[in-house]
């Protein structure tokens, strides 16, 4: 008796090369912020889908954006987390 899938996982594919026109950017933080976990994490490429070349740009132009203040580098940096002694 052969096991079926019940599903098939999407083809994933890289924003980036798929939009010509969608800039990577350190001042476009409403992009990068699609690329990072609410811990603050960078996400890696084989969950994103983003190729290697658009994933060593977008971790440059996400540390940049730290740099500038545009994110942040912890949960405990940002304004939407509160902290345990401020409960």
């Amino acid at each position: 008796m052969a096991f079926k899938k019940k599903f098939t996982p999407r083809r994933k594919f890289c924003r980036f090369c798929a939009d010509k026109d969608l800039p990577l950017d350190y001042k476009r933080a409403d992009i990068l912020r699609d690329f990072i976990t609410e811990r603050g994490k960078i996400i890696a490429r084989r969950i994103t889908g983003t190729c290697a070349h658009h994933q060593r740009l977008l971790t440059r132009e996400i540390k940049r954006a730290r740099q500038m203040a545009l994110l942040f580098y912890t949960a405990g940096h940002s304004s939407d987390v509160k902290k345990k002694s401020q409960i």
